[in-house]
Formats: structure tokens, sequence, C-alpha cells
């Protein structure tokens, strides 16, 4: 099965999935929050795909991510049964879906920086790469923070939802921590499949 087709029929799955979501969402608002970033993403995405192609382990971890962000939407984070499940499993005492999500959104930014940073040649050397990886993905997690502290500025306690605290005084610290783990495990465990990918698939014009 050629590329662009696994593309369109991924894409076709995240809009389908987008729809069921919406119409079975727990709090509307809460999952227009929630999702947005995979309306953001997508467009993007058949914009620069002729011109830009990603790897195919970038186009796997960025559908990976959206499933998780459309899950979370869908049930609101502290309702989602799968962490129910977990919380269970780990003898935890609040869901911890919304940990899963904020891994996620240290794994695929870092694999996102990773592969720009190297197509563009903008960094040279492993270590440095590294650090710039990990330095992108805590900017990007420390940005999500202010934006979920700014909605719930705007919006008062009507922001529990979207913002998943379940009283935990440290959230905003573990979600970040989480965020940062994500980053290591996709340049310790992914990195060279990445390396072979882009080696395969340079973009036009030497990169």
């Amino acid at each position: 099965m050629s590329r662009s087709i696994l593309f369109l029929s991924g894409s076709a799955v995240l809009v389908a999935l987008l729809v069921l979501s919406g119409m079975h969402a727990y709090d509307r608002p809460t999952w227009a929050l929630e999702v947005a970033p995979v309306f953001i993403a997508l467009p993007l995405l058949w914009a620069t795909g002729r011109r830009a192609p990603l790897t195919a382990l970038l186009y796997a971890a960025i559908f990976l991510h959206a499933l998780v962000l459309i899950l979370g939407g869908t049930y609101t984070y502290a309702r989602v049964p799968l962490g129910f499940w977990m919380a269970e499993w780990l003898d935890l005492q609040r869901n911890p879906y919304d940990k899963i999500g904020h891994f996620f959104q240290g794994f695929v930014p870092a694999l996102v920086a990773r592969e720009i940073l190297l197509r563009g040649r903008h960094v040279q050397g492993p270590r440095m790469l590294a650090f710039l990886v990990v330095c992108v993905v805590l900017a990007i997690s420390a940005t999500y923070e202010l934006v979920e502290w700014g909605v719930a500025v705007a919006i008062g306690q009507d922001a529990d939802a979207f913002l998943g605290t379940q009283g935990d005084p440290w959230d905003t610290q573990s979600d970040m921590a989480m965020a940062l783990i994500g980053s290591l495990v996709a340049l310790m465990g992914f990195a060279r499949c990445q390396d072979r990918q882009i080696a395969a698939r340079p973009w036009p014009g030497g990169r």
C-alpha cells in the first residue's frame, strides 16, 4: 500500500473519529479545546505533504497522538475509561489518562523537532541536537500549561474538565515531567529509525 493511500486512510479515520467524538462528547467546549491540535495538524500535514513529506515513523506517531487527544476530548481526561482501568490496576488515587496525553505531548514534538532540525541542517552534532529537541519539548509543554492557566482564569471553575488536575497540586509539574520523559523515550528509542527513514526519503532540494 502506497504512502499516499495510507495518509489518506489515516486522515479519513481521524476525521470520522472527530465527528463521532464531537457527537458524543461529555462536554462540548472541553472537547473543542482538547481536540484543537488535531484540527490544526491535519490541514498542515495536507498542505506540506508533497513538498515536505515526513517519515512514516512521524506520521504514525502523530496519528497515535491524535487518537489520544480525541479519546481524552470525548470523555474529558478525568473520565476516560482506560484511565480508570489503569488506576485500578496500578492502585492509583486518580485517573492517570492525562499523563498519557502529556507523554505524547513530549514524544511526538520531539520527533517533529528532531526531523525539522535534521532536514533543515540547522544543528550539527547529536548532543546539541538532543539538547535542542528537549528544549523545544519543554517550551511547548510550558506554553500548553500557560494556555491552561489562561483558560482557567477566563472561565473559572468551568475549566476543571479541561485542566484535569483532579485535585493534584503538582499536576502542572508532573505534566511537564511526563512530556520530558516522552521526549527522552523518543530520542533514545527511535532516533536511529528516524535517521534511516530521513535518509531514505530526502526532501526536495536536497534536504
